[in-house]
């Protein structure tokens, strides 16, 4: 038996995104957002599922904040919906927008719970969407009008701040690929999204900076972790392109000031629209920490006659996947967090996304999910690892709180601590949840 304990310090959370739980779409004064209209279109989410209803959390707030208490929650992070907020994504605030999350915030003190508040997960208003979206350099003071209102509002309470959540995501698969709203297939589109999302981060820190006293803030992106399929050098060249296009995009202008050069040989003249002003603001605010949403990793070949721009293919290994289809791989975890800690040492990582979707049966009042809690164990372990190799991993957040709408994916996955029965509303702790209750408790727990 191993014992793992974990620095007296360490803040153990639970995450959710507001769009996935809060429904109520049409209540509030909220306005449309890009996933209120992707989901409307026939044959973009499985099954024709959208957020309307999700978990009601909109509603049931108060009883899903009983249910982190229980579980000892030290954290909770969340998403404010910018539509709530400014329902056309500028101009007039809407005063019930902030007062939900005033509510909201304040039963999370009561409790004592520390709210995270993330600004943006995904659910752009579709009147800016309208106007270009993210590929739109006005959005840089569009989305700086929001960071305004929402920290002006709630900084008094709310000390740590995440910017943007996985600006890979909304970026690459909303307006590269098209599987995420709002669904434009076109890579020049996520060259210019993925710029401009660097600079709005920018200047929501520096918003954030000036709004909220002794604040706590930075971005959450989804690097990955890439091993070669072989030893061969073509294999590992492989490998290095693929961490490229999906971590150093992103880590290489928040610590370095500059995108990376493999990158820009293979983007070429298309990024030609960068000017070289336009990361001066992010220079000027460099983030507090870095949140790090993190499942599984990636096994690549080099493969040069491929369409594939990086010239690679994915190679799925004879492992354990979950529903999602994703590896189970604990140890890529390590891997990945040594990756940012060694090329780029930020003051502070959090681990801001973990966990697994699998196939939930209810039996009775119970959901016995022994192979997610064998995921957290053995993921958990591997940060531990990382601590104990000086790498500064402050705090966890299980994802996710609540089974919830998974995007494209609709209902059919359920990643949650606790399972929601979505035609009743109801709630049971899965074993997970108990499993992670009581680890919070010790702080650390016993692996076999």
């Amino acid at each position: 038996m191993t014992q793992y304990a974990f620095p007296e310090n360490f803040l153990w959370g639970a995450a959710t995104a507001s769009y996935q739980i809060e429904g109520a779409v049409f209540e509030g004064g909220r306005g449309t957002t890009v996933w209120d209209v992707f989901s409307d279109t026939p044959g973009k989410v499985k099954n024709g599922d959208s957020g309307e209803v999700a978990c009601d959390h909109y509603h049931r707030y108060p009883d899903d904040i009983a249910l982190m208490k229980q579980l000892g929650l030290h954290a909770y992070r969340f998403s404010v919906a910018w539509a709530r907020i400014l329902p056309e994504g500028t101009g007039a605030i809407n005063p019930a927008g902030l007062d939900f999350y005033d509510k909201l915030v304040d039963t999370l003190l009561a409790n004592g719970i520390r709210p995270y508040a993330t600004l943006y997960h995904w659910d752009l208003p579709q009147a800016l969407e309208d106007k270009g979206g993210w590929t739109n350099k006005d959005i840089v003071n569009w989305f700086g009008d929001y960071t305004d209102a929402i920290t002006k509002r709630l900084g008094d309470r709310v000390q740590n701040w995440m910017t943007l959540n996985e600006p890979w995501v909304f970026t690459f698969l909303g307006y590269g690929i098209g599987i995420h709203a709002p669904g434009h297939r076109d890579m020049e589109l996520y060259l210019r999204a993925s710029h401009h999302s660097l600079m709005a981060h920018a200047r929501a820190m520096s918003l954030i900076r000036a709004n909220v006293p002794n604040s706590h803030a930075g971005i959450v992106l989804n690097p990955t972790w890439v091993d070669p399929h072989t030893d061969s050098l073509q294999d590992h060249l492989a490998a290095q392109r693929s961490l490229s296009f999906q971590n150093r995009w992103w880590l290489d202008p928040l610590y370095r000031g500059e995108y990376p050069a493999d990158m820009m040989a293979i983007y070429g003249d298309r990024m030609n629209f960068v000017l070289p002003t336009d990361f001066d603001e992010l220079k000027a605010n460099p983030s507090d920490f870095l949140g790090v949403n993190f499942y599984t990793r990636n096994v690549v070949r080099s493969a040069p006659y491929s369409e594939n721009p990086l010239k690679l293919e994915e190679i799925r290994q004879d492992a354990e996947h979950t529903e999602m289809g994703w590896e189970v791989s604990p140890t890529a975890i390590y891997d990945m967090l040594k990756h940012i800690h060694d090329e780029y040492a930020p003051p502070a990582i959090y681990i801001t996304e973990n966990g697994a979707a699998f196939d939930d049966v209810v039996t009775g009042d119970a959901v016995h999910d022994d192979r997610r809690v064998a995921f957290y164990q053995h993921y958990l372990a591997n940060c531990h690892r990382a601590i104990q190799d000086g790498i500064p991993l402050k705090g966890y957040f299980a994802w996710s709180l609540l089974d919830n709408f998974e995007w494209a994916e609709g209902y059919s996955k359920r990643f949650g601590l606790i399972y929601v029965d979505y035609a009743t509303q109801k709630r049971i702790i899965k074993d997970t949840a108990k499993w992670y209750a009581q680890t919070i408790r010790d702080n650390g727990f016993v692996l076999p």
